[in-house]
């Protein structure tokens, strides 16, 4: 065997990282619990994947598509992506690529148990090398594997080229500001010359942790609970990661124009917006009128609590834009049941979103509980106005419809598709 001193340092770094998931394949699932619930969340539902990808329009109601989960892990997203293929009786080829054969093992396992490996690919080895032999791909989904690459640029690198023109991909890297005290921990493993992996890491890095005091950025970080409620894989992957970054707003914006692709949107995007934390004109008088990329960056600065970025890209080269409210598009609820919040939005007047211990109250307009309660996912805008007797004004109709989208999109419980032409 080679020295490590004599290895290069990106071998090393993707060997530790290997190793580490082999021996605690994150995040801890057990297949047996397919038989109780989908995990859900983003990126990777599908409803914001047509919305902001494909403009609204779904590939999958045409023909076939074919789908990139990159560094899958124990099979959160690729479970989740092969769920909602079925349910949607489209015509998916699914890939997962991953380093560890652990992961993989867990992953297999619970697409077996929901009885959907006939359209997925397992495949074990790096998508750096791998995702461009397989593609190319309509979407590919990558979360939270990017920062613990040895060059993240190379990987997203590598994902773009896998990527066909008019795709798109949905991502997730770590969030510095949200972090506080994570960032500290690994520093100071460093520092004791924790350098060994697997269980003596872990019970070294449990009795720092049990040992600091109050008063520690990570202590006090409310935000951040992998370590206490993650069992030993989440200990490790959030505090002990030997190959782990984070990123701002802007170096995301960066990390992405660097790749040659464009940043369609963040999830939530409220939490990317100056005036969800401050609603005084006087002070985002400056913030409010200047370019996207700026009025999320002082987001996330007044926030404190961001800590990941969840956003969804396409090529540079790709004009689509998400779609906005017109007759013919097709409003549907995510996360949410339309019934329930149309009436708790007649009772109040308001509706109340919460995000990472935020509480955020937007009040709604007068006729929101009544198009509400007309949504199905299947009902057009127009159809919707049609049901009403008597008829609104047209434009008082769609004025309020327009703000009351704005909210729910916003907070990500509502996205627009254009109607399946037969």
């Amino acid at each position: 065997m080679p020295d490590d001193k004599n290895r290069p340092d990106h071998v090393q770094s993707s060997e530790k990282t290997r190793d580490q998931y082999e021996t605690y394949p994150y995040p801890d699932r057990n297949p047996e619990d397919e038989d109780k619930r989908l995990i859900t969340g983003s990126p990777g539902n599908w409803d914001e994947v047509v919305h902001f990808v494909f403009g609204g329009r779904d590939p999958s109601a045409k023909g076939k598509i074919k789908i990139l989960v990159a560094g899958g892990g124990t099979g959160d997203a690729l479970v989740m992506l092969a769920q909602q293929a079925r349910d949607r009786k489209a015509k998916a080829e699914i890939v997962y690529i991953d380093l560890s054969e652990s992961s993989r093992a867990i992953a297999e396992a619970r697409i077996k148990r929901r009885n959907l490996e006939k359209n997925v690919t397992f495949v074990t080895g790096s998508f750096v090398d791998l995702a461009a032999e397989y593609g190319p791909f309509d979407y590919i989904d990558c979360c939270g594997v990017l920062h613990h690459l040895p060059d993240p640029d190379a990987g997203l690198k590598a994902l773009t080229d896998a990527l066909k023109p008019n795709g798109g991909m949905g991502l997730m890297v770590y969030g510095e500001i949200g972090r506080q005290g994570v960032y500290h921990m690994q520093e100071m493993m460093e520092r004791l010359n924790a350098k060994a992996g697997g269980a003596k890491r872990l019970h070294f890095g449990k009795a720092l942790f049990n040992s600091l005091p109050g008063t520690n950025w990570l202590k006090r970080n409310p935000f951040v609970g992998d370590h206490i409620h993650g069992g030993d894989a989440g200990f490790y992957d959030l505090l002990l990661h030997q190959q782990d970054r984070a990123y701002r707003v802007d170096e995301v914006f960066d990390f992405v124009e660097g790749a040659g692709l464009r940043l369609q949107n963040f999830i939530e995007p409220m939490r990317y917006d100056p005036t969800t934390y401050c609603s005084r004109h006087d002070v985002l008088d400056k913030a409010v009128h200047v370019p996207f990329r700026d009025r999320a960056a002082l987001a996330e600065l007044m926030a404190g609590n961001i800590t990941k970025h969840i956003f969804y890209v396409v090529k540079a080269k790709n004009k689509v834009k998400p779609p906005v409210p017109s007759p013919e598009l097709i409003p549907t609820f995510t996360r949410i049941e339309g019934a329930n919040l149309a009436r708790s939005v007649a009772k109040t007047g308001n509706i109340k979103i919460t995000f990472t211990g935020l509480a955020v109250t937007r009040t709604m307009p007068s006729a929101s509980p009544a198009i509400l309660s007309r949504i199905d996912g299947k009902r057009s805008i127009g159809e919707i106005y049609d049901m009403f007797d008597p008829k609104p004004e047209k434009f008082e109709f769609n004025a309020q419809f327009a703000v009351m989208y704005s909210v729910l999109n916003a907070a990500n419980l509502m996205y627009l598709r254009y109607p399946e032409k037969k």
